[in-house]
């Protein structure tokens, strides 16, 4: 497939660049060539970008997309003047331990195509809304066919027929890690009042990477605690949330290799104060853009409005946000392979109907993806 006229190509790949009046080829589901004036005879089918963008198909590295129900009341609520708590999830909970496979996995599919329209190619998906033995591992049996970005969060918070958090911590590093792992690349801890403290955080954390699983941990959303450093410390692919952060916080991540995964939607949720990108891109942080989809806090599928709101709220330029989007969330997934289009890259794209990715913020809330290109198709 030859893809021309491109008016301008988003290729976050340090050679290339980002090229004007371009084209690129996909062939076997992978970039074969990109630049300005196309081989001989390439692309069985062609199509005319007719001098619109095109960009890296979207990477959402931070989604729990497995559960049943909604919690519209509580949003309301919270429009209202209620404070957000943790304890909400546990409304989801019973909802989804009282769904069906067949319904899970018909919600599970709903927003992976949803997230496919508005351009996201990649998404990575936790458990945490079953928090039993049998419910975590089928939430991640589920969603093991539909991506391979799969994360058990038995630690999401305790459930409500444990009065003992310490014996439900147990649970969690013992029976439920040993059914979950087999169906997990990563491992999740809530880490926050309300939910999980920073030695029960490391403590499930470092058991998960007893049985191969690398540590994700949600980091000082709602105030600052240890999450980040724990995450930083275990070598954690990310840290997500990082809304309330020290200046230790910030130089550890910088000197790390974990990404600092933002999410801008659950602040949009929850009336919070949004994370300051600004501060940590100039200190050298690698960041991730995601929409952290779920029916509490951020029930948006959408990475154009999560950019919109980084470029508007949080003071990234639309190049940051877009790469954040991008390759920021193939870095949080230690991905090498998407985010990019350079030659051997997954054939993920996104045909956006505006000359330019910064649209994308430029103009917030107007569908703009035009087509979507997942392994070339």
């Amino acid at each position: 497939m030859l893809i021309d006229n491109i008016g301008t190509l988003v290729t976050n790949d340090p050679e290339l660049g980002t090229l004007t009046d371009a084209a690129i080829v996909f062939e076997g589901g992978r970039v074969a060539w990109v630049g300005h004036t196309p081989p001989e005879g390439a692309g069985s089918e062609r199509i005319d970008a007719q001098g619109r963008a095109l960009i890296p198909g979207f990477v959402d590295s931070h989604g729990h997309l497995v559960f049943a129900g909604d919690r519209a009341q509580e949003f309301a609520a919270r429009m209202a003047g209620e404070p957000y708590a943790a304890g909400g999830i546990r409304t989801t909970v019973q909802a989804t331990r009282a769904a069906s496979d067949e319904q899970l996995g018909d919600n599970l599919d709903r927003l992976i195509a949803e997230a496919l329209r508005s351009g996201t190619t990649t998404v990575e998906t936790k458990s945490g809304y079953g928090l039993t033995v049998p419910d975590e591992r089928r939430s991640l049996t589920i969603a093991e066919p539909r991506t391979p970005e799969t994360t058990f969060l038995g630690a999401h918070v305790v459930p409500p027929e444990y009065d003992d958090p310490d014996a439900y911590v147990e649970l969690v590093k013992g029976e439920m890690l040993d059914a979950c792992a087999p169906h997990a690349r990563w491992i999740d801890v809530f880490c926050e009042r309300g939910a999980f403290d920073g030695d029960q955080t490391r403590a499930i954390l470092e058991a998960g990477l007893a049985k191969g699983l690398t540590p994700r941990v949600h980091a000082n959303q709602l105030g600052h605690g240890p999450g980040v450093q724990i995450a930083v410390e275990l070598g954690a692919a990310s840290a997500d949330h990082v809304t309330h952060v020290t200046d230790a916080d910030i130089d550890a991540l910088a000197n790390s290799d974990t990404v600092a995964t933002l999410l801008p939607g659950a602040e949009f949720s929850t009336r919070a104060p949004y994370p300051d990108a600004r501060r940590l891109l100039d200190a050298g942080v690698t960041v991730a853009l995601a929409a952290d989809c779920n029916p509490g806090t951020s029930y948006t599928t959408s990475i154009p409005f999560c950019i919109a709101i980084a470029v508007r709220e949080m003071r990234m330029t639309p190049d940051e946000a877009v790469w954040a989007a991008t390759a920021g969330g193939a870095r949080a997934l230690r991905r090498s392979d998407i985010g990019h289009l350079a030659p051997g890259a997954r054939a993920d794209a996104v045909l956006l109907d505006a000359p330019s990715h910064i649209h994308l913020a430029y103009r917030p809330g107007v569908p703009l993806v035009a087509r979507v290109f997942k392994d070339g198709v």
